[in-house]
């Protein structure tokens, strides 16, 4: 089933059953940024998988036999291994699954990546808090300060680098780690927090060509429906979209 097509399982639904030979299952929501990060590299890496997308506001119970926490995303596969945290997630399939490999061979420059990767963990939670004081009609100048501060860490490292990736010449695993947050600015309402970082812009221009980015781009118009029915605490809000 598409993923686009896969409504979300919520409480008193049946748990699937194993997974088949050959794949991989990934248990996702449509808008959430986490799963989004293992939905590029399996993407990317061409792998074959399937998506079974949770309710996060009304989780089946059996889901919790997969995350002790019940949350995305998870891997799945067919020796009912499970894998989750979104980070671990990717270097699993990076390391597990043949193709290109979006982590470095080289050890320091592998290290480089997850170093900056910890550079960037204050950006998830500005985004979230820009959103939900938009949302709620807050003044947000602070946290957005904030943000551009961020962003500005992100651009000095592309202008010492000189490269349009934050791996290099060419699009890495970090630049998908990282993506997720910058496709969400727009419908967020926070485009212009780039505005002051003209490699940033150039990087996400180069993002939004890759063919794994492209095809899991959620049409804006369909983002925006989700988010307003999630602020309602709508039952609907994550099937937002779907034809069926």
């Amino acid at each position: 089933m598409a993923e686009d097509a896969s409504r979300a399982l919520g409480k008193g639904s049946h748990p699937p059953g194993p997974v088949p030979e050959g794949l991989i299952r990934i248990y996702s929501m449509r808008f959430c940024p986490y799963a989004h990060r293992t939905r590029l590299v399996l993407q990317a890496k061409g792998i074959s998988h399937e998506v079974i997308n949770i309710n996060l506001r009304n989780k089946p119970d059996w889901y919790y036999t997969k995350h002790p926490f019940g949350q995305i995303p998870v891997l799945e596969n067919s020796k009912c291994q499970l894998i989750y945290e979104s980070v671990i997630a990717c270097e699993y399939l990076d390391d597990a699954y043949p193709g290109r490999k979006l982590y470095p061979f080289d050890p320091y420059e592998r290290a480089r990546q997850k170093m900056l990767l910890e550079l960037f963990y204050k950006i998830p939670h500005l985004t979230k808090e820009c959103l939900v004081a938009l949302r709620c009609g807050k003044e947000c100048g602070n946290l957005k300060l904030a943000l551009r501060e961020e962003f500005c860490n992100l651009e000095e490292i592309l202008s010492y680098q000189n490269t349009v990736f934050f791996g290099g010449p060419c699009i890495s695993m970090i630049d998908y780690l990282f993506w997720p947050w910058f496709e969400r600015l727009d419908v967020y309402g926070i485009a212009d927090c780039v505005n002051h970082t003209p490699a940033l812009r150039l990087w996400i221009a180069a993002m939004k060509r890759d063919p794994a980015v492209c095809a899991l781009l959620i049409d804006k118009n369909v983002f925006l429906g989700f988010l307003n029915l999630y602020f309602q605490n709508h039952p609907e809000a994550f099937d937002y979209g779907l034809s069926c």
